[in-house]
């Protein structure tokens, strides 16, 4: 896909500069759109003259498009994430995650763009006692999966009207850091996981919170499937390769298909990190499934791709770079 154009809207965030790094492997020409809001400049550095500041909206993307020249895709990596926050202020997240989305739309309808790439998430099932396939049916119990499935199916109606194909991958729980650059996950205001027991290790908080040991589950704590962010940048760039090849929309689970306990979660960061983590039970968060495991066979026989990191490998990669990084991107 050579001399390829590609539109990354959140490239400098997390998961974003792990896509960005993957298609400039695979020689894209890439321009990222990034309001800094959680991004990071440091992340993509290596680009920043491919690098607009800004908010997404029609000026911007107008703007760009007629500086860099045709837009053969977009990934659409900026959405707001955080499920306690969504219950919170779910204003802000309809906004953002269907508003700003859908104006994308009108933007690539008018521009002639016609393949989009979209972050979704596996919070569009709800709460689920089982593996999870794409024809299990959506029923999500927080504001934050029901944008993501709101949006959804806005791209749906995109397609049958005016012919915008979309791949929507519903990530599980990303996590680690890159095998190839130094660039790992940099919350502003952590919520997830494996990064807050990392940074409880090195002695930058007192404790892990475990929100609620009395699920249904074996040890009482939430289930989640949880992917390497390398194997779900490789799966975005899958994504874009065979929408502009073949211009088919769909959409994806993207697990490992395997789920593991907050406790079993801490337990194996204790393993790796060698420090004796402390933890706290707290009341469960509204909002928070029980179990949530992918079942991912539809994009390995599509795509032919396949998760390559474990858990062990997810945790290993996220501490050398908390360790190597221990105020994040404000330590390079």
């Amino acid at each position: 896909m050579q001399n390829k154009q590609i539109l990354v809207l959140g490239g400098a965030g997390y998961i974003g500069s792990h896509v960005v790094e993957r298609l400039y492997n695979k020689k894209y020409k890439i321009i990222i759109l990034d309001n800094l809001y959680s991004g990071h400049i440091k992340a993509v550095e290596y680009l920043k003259d491919r690098v607009v500041i800004g908010d997404i909206n029609r000026e911007n993307l107008e703007k760009i498009n007629k500086k860099f020249g045709k837009i053969d895709g977009i990934i659409h990596l900026a959405g707001y994430i955080e499920v306690g926050e969504s219950m919170i202020n779910p204003s802000k997240y309809v906004s953002n995650n269907i508003t700003v989305p859908t104006e994308i739309l009108d933007f690539m309808k008018d521009a002639n763009i016609k393949s989009f790439v979209f972050s979704s998430s596996a919070a569009v099932y709800g709460n689920k006692d089982k593996e999870i396939k794409e024809n299990t049916q959506k029923n999500p119990i927080n504001m934050y999966g029901l944008t993501k499935s709101v949006f959804e199916d806005i791209l749906y109606f995109y397609d049958s009207i005016f012919g915008i194909k979309s791949i929507s991958l519903r990530y599980f729980n990303a996590s680690g850091a890159s095998h190839f650059k130094n660039i790992g996950e940099n919350h502003l205001n952590e919520t997830h996981l494996i990064p807050l027991i990392l940074k409880t290790a090195l002695g930058q908080r007192d404790a892990i919170n475990i929100y609620g040991d009395d699920y249904d589950t074996p040890d009482g704590t939430c289930i989640r499937d949880y992917i390497h962010v390398d194997d779900l940048a490789e799966a975005h760039v899958l994504a874009i390769d065979n929408l502009i090849e073949h211009r088919e929309s769909h959409i994806f689970n993207l697990g490992v298909g395997e789920g593991y306990s907050v406790k079993k979660i801490l337990d194996l960061s204790k393993e790796i990190t060698g420090i004796d983590i402390p933890s706290k039970i707290m009341p469960r968060r509204s909002g928070d499934p029980a179990f949530l495991v992918a079942n991912s066979e539809l994009i390995q026989k599509e795509f032919g791709w396949r998760a390559q990191y474990d858990i062990k490998d997810i945790i290993e990669t996220a501490w050398n770079w908390y360790k190597n990084n221990p105020e994040g991107f404000s330590s390079i």
